[in-house]
C-alpha cells in the first residue's frame, strides 16, 4: 500500500472541509529541499498535499546527502538560494541553527510547543539550538541498535547474551570471533568509544558540558569509554576501517566486519545494498552493556528568508504530525517515526524476513524509549574534536587515558573561554 492510496481517505475529507473557495486562492510555488531517501516520503505525499491544498505547488529539489547539506551550508552563508522548507539530517542542526538563518518554531506563530509532547522526547532535544529554540522539528529517527552476524557468532560458539551483557563481554566474544573466523568484531574502537560517551547520561544533560557550561570530560564517563576503545585495539578486533568507506562497506558485506552499531535504519541499507545476498544470516539487538543511543534522524526547518513561512509549516505539519502520513513512511519506507502515535502501529510488531523472521523494530522501538534527549552546546564540535584527538593519542601512541583527558579538560577551557 502506497503513501498516496494509505492516505486518500483524509484527503477526501480534508478537501470537503476547506470548501470550494481554496480552489480559488492565489497559487503557492513552495520549495521544498531534501536528500535521499528522506525526499521519498516528499516525492510520494505531493500529489496527496495538493488535493488537501489545491492552491500549494510543491517544488522538491534533492541532492545527494553531502551536496544538500552543502548547498544549504552555502545558501544559509549567503541567503540565496534558499528553499521554504529544509530538510536537515540531526548532525547539521547545530551548524545551521548557529547561522541565524533559521526559524526558531517555538516562537508564534509556529507555536511548536503546543505539538512537542507527541514526539519522542529525545528527538524534540535534538532539534534544539543551545538556547533553547527549536530550530528543526523532527520526522524521522534512528533508535540505535546493535546488527550482527548469527552464522558468524554460531562458528565462534558466541551467544547473544555474551553480545550484550557488557561490553567486555562483547569484546571477549570479539576475540573468540577473531580466533575462530579471523574476523573483525567492530569498524574502528573509535567508534566503541563515540557510544559510550553518550551512554549514561539523563535527559537535559550534555556530552561534554553540564547545564552551567562546566566542561565534563574529565570522569569516568570518559575514561571507562577509553579503556574499553584501548581494549579493542589491544585485542585487535577492529578492522580500523571507516564507516560508509568501501572498505566498510566490503567488509559488512563478505562478514569480515561481524557487528555494526547504528540505527535501525542500517537494517534496511543491509537489505538494499550493502549485503542483499546475506538474507537471513544477519540479526538484531540491543548495544551491549544496557547502553542506548541515537544515529541520525531526518528534520524540517523554515529559512527566516522565506517569504511562505505559514505554507512552510503546515507542509511540515503535515509531513511530522499527520498520523497516517508517518504510519505510511515508516511502512513503505521503513523511516522509524519520531511521532509516537505512530510507533505504536502493528507495523512495529511484524517480522523482519531479511533478519530471520525477527521482530526487529520491536528492538528498535524500546531503543527509542530509552534514550535520553541530550542538550547541545555551542562548543560541541569543538570539544568533539579534542577528545578525538586525546582518544586517537591513546590508541594510536598508547598514552595515559588519564594525562590526555586531564589534557583535553584544559584545552577545551582554554578554547571555549570568552
Amino acid at each position: 500500500m502506497t503513501i498516496k492510496t494509505k492516505l486518500g481517505s483524509i484527503a477526501v475529507a480534508a478537501s470537503l472541509a476547506l470548501g470550494a473557495g481554496s480552489a480559488a486562492a492565489e497559487t503557492v510555488t513552495l520549495k521544498v529541499a531534501s536528500f535521499p531517501s528522506f525526499d521519498l516520503a516528499v516525492q510520494s505525499a505531493i500529489p496527496l498535499y495538493k488535493e488537501i491544498n489545491p492552491n500549494v505547488e510543491i517544488e522538491l529539489v534533492s541532492l545527494a546527502f553531502m551536496d544538500h547539506h552543502n548547498a544549504m551550508t552555502t545558501a544559509l552563508s549567503t541567503g540565496a538560494n534558499l528553499p521554504d522548507v529544509m530538510a536537515i539530517e540531526v548532525g547539521f542542526i547545530g551548524r545551521f541553527a548557529q547561522s541565524g538563518g533559521l526559524e526558531d518554531l517555538r516562537k508564534a506563530p509556529y507555536n511548536s510547543g503546543q505539538y512537542e509532547d507527541k514526539m519522542i522526547g529525545f528527538s524534540v532535544a535534538l532539534g534544539q539550538s543551545p538556547d533553547g529554540g527549536l530550530m528543526a522539528f523532527p520526522a524521522d529517527i534512528g533508535p540505535g541498535s546493535m546488527f550482527y552476524r548469527k552464522d558468524i557468532m554460531d562458528t565462534a560458539g558466541v551467544s547473544a547474551d555474551d553480545l550484550t551483557r557488557s561490553w567486555d563481554s562483547f569484546l571477549e566474544a570479539g576475540a573468540k570471533v577473531k580466533e575462530a573466523t579471523g574476523n573483525y568484531m567492530v569498524t574502528n574502537a573509535t567508534a566503541v568509544a563515540g557510544i559510550l560517551i553518550r551512554t549514561g547520561l539523563k535527559d537535559g544533560e550534555g556530552i561534554y558540558f553540564d547545564k552551567e557550561g562546566n566542561v565534563t570530560v574529565n570522569n569516568d564517563r570518559f575514561k571507562e569509554a577509553f579503556r574499553l576503545a584501548k581494549k579493542t585495539r589491544e585485542l585487535g578486533v577492529d578492522a580500523q576501517v571507516g564507516a560508509w568507506s568501501s572498505e566498510w562497506t566490503e567488509g559488512l558485506r563478505r562478514g569480515t566486519i561481524a557487528t555494526e552499531m547504528m540505527g535501525g535504519w542500517l537494517g534496511g541499507h543491509l537489505a538494499t545494498w550493502i549485503a542483499p545476498e546475506s538474507d537471513g544470516v544477519w540479526r538484531a539487538s540491543q548495544l551491549p552493556g544496557g547502553s542506548f543511543a541515537s544515529w541520525g534522524g531526518s528534520f524540517y526547518a523554515i529559512p527566516s528568508d522565506s517569504d511562505k513561512k505559514a505554507e512552510a509549516w503546515e507542509f511540515i505539519k503535515f509531513m511530522a504530525l499527520n498520523e497516517e502520513m508517518q504510519i505510511a513512511a515508516f511502512r513503505d519506507l521503513d523511516a522509524f517515526p519520531a511521532l509516537v502515535e505512530a510507533q505504536e502501529d502493528d507495523f512495529v510488531n511484524q517480522p523482519v524476513a531479511y533478519l530471520g523472521g525477527q521482530k526487529a523494530r520491536q528492538i528498535y522501538k524500546e531503543s527509542a524509549d530509552n534514550i535520553a534527549g541530550l542538550a547541545v552546546h555551542r562548543n560541541d564540535p569543538i570539544a568533539e574534536q579534542i577528545i578525538n584527538d586525546a582518544l586517537e593519542a591513546v590508541l594510536e601512541r598508547d598514552a595515559d587515558i588519564d594525562e590526555e583527558l586531564a589534557k583535553a579538560e584544559k584545552a577545551i577551557q582554554r578554547r571555549t573561554r570568552r
